[in-house]
């Protein structure tokens, strides 16, 4: 379920924040591959983390995800959700064989840590917090799969998750992509004090 605890205004700043950082996002990662790159945020929810899985979409679905730790005083995980669709046609547009699993992985891998590492560090720095992007692992697995080995890779205890449904365009084709921010509560307590917005 959604946590009940941000208020609209909250909930607002946290859009914002997500906004801000996929437009970093998306620069970076035009940058990287020479072709124009639009990235929005349709959605944005605050889930508790037992009720995450299940929002990011079928638990039993095979996905690819790029984890990016954070570490610091904003103790914090992102994962970027591809499906396996989505990783076919970015391959497909960036001339990398889908079907093989080891270059398909390692794109997905360079793309995630662009997107993922420039999310991070737009709220960083926007929010005054302290903390860097440590470096990212990709996993080809069951969506629910995932999330376990983000928590079994991380010494934070995450209990919450910020979820980011985002279009990604690249050169007129479109795919989407989750953002999920996986934090403890009082981080992101402490990340809308920042902000002003605190409780």
């Amino acid at each position: 379920m959604t946590i009940p605890m941000y208020n609209d205004l909250q909930r607002d700043a946290l859009a914002e924040l997500a906004n801000v950082g996929c437009g970093q996002a998306s620069t970076a990662l035009s940058q990287m591959i020479g072709r124009r790159v639009d990235l929005s945020v349709p959605t944005v929810q605050a889930y508790d983390l037992a009720d995450a899985v299940d929002a990011i979409g079928p638990g039993e679905e095979t996905v690819t995800a790029v984890i990016v730790p954070v570490v610091g005083n904003f103790a914090a995980a992102v994962l970027l959700v591809f499906s396996s669709g989505d990783v076919n046609r970015l391959c497909t547009m960036l001339g990398v064989d889908p079907t093989d699993q080891f270059m398909a992985e390692s794109m997905i891998g360079e793309i995630g840590n662009i997107l993922g590492t420039s999310y991070l560090n737009a709220i960083v720095a926007l929010s005054g917090s302290e903390g860097e992007p440590a470096p990212p692992v990709t996993v080809t697995d069951m969506r629910a799969a995932l999330v376990s080995t983000a928590l079994a890779d991380s010494p934070a205890a995450y209990d919450a998750a910020i979820i980011v449904d985002s279009n990604l365009e690249v050169a007129d084709e479109r795919c989407e992509v989750s953002f999920v921010l996986l934090a403890g509560a009082a981080d992101i307590d402490e990340l809308l004090q920042r902000i002003g917005l605190g409780r």
